[in-house]
């Protein structure tokens, strides 16, 4: 019998990434599972001035990044009414797909349902695909989400 205590929904705030939300809150409602919302904010965005750069770029403000994506995870919980179903938050920093599949060694995750974006082609080689990446290396079963799935 497949025993699911914990999913892990991995959220970037996109209408694609509320879809696997949805998905995954049915599917813990339907096996007593914990609900575990995690945002990480890309470490693209924490990219050191560059040495040939005529002026250095700003530094990103840790605190800030982190404390926007707890907000935004305490906004879909408001907004997809989720209050009740008690998800826990988790906000990390790094690279998506190696956050995700960290988390959800780290925490124990029996499935994680994650998002794909539906790039094809050049968008795809270019912009890389997390969802194949946490297929490929997560520690338990990965769920995709297709865009207008739910």
């Amino acid at each position: 019998m497949i025993t699911i205590r914990c999913i892990l929904v991995p959220t970037d705030f996109s209408d694609c990434a509320t879809r696997a939300v949805r998905y995954a809150a049915e599917l813990a409602d339907k096996f007593n599972a914990e609900l575990i919302l995690l945002h990480v904010v890309p470490d693209s965005v924490l990219a050191l001035p560059d040495a040939v750069m005529p002026t250095p770029a700003p530094m990103a403000d840790l605190n800030a990044l982190t404390a926007a994506g707890k907000s935004g995870l305490t906004n879909l919980i408001a907004a997809l009414q989720l209050e009740s179903r008690n998800p826990r938050t988790e906000v990390r920093l790094g690279s998506p797909e190696q956050e995700i599949v960290t988390a959800a060694t780290d925490l124990h995750a029996d499935l994680v349902c994650i998002a794909t974006h539906g790039r094809s082609g050049l968008a795809r080689v270019l912009l890389g695909s997390v969802a194949e990446m946490v297929v490929r290396h997560a520690p338990c079963p990965v769920l995709t989400v297709r865009p207008g799935a739910c």
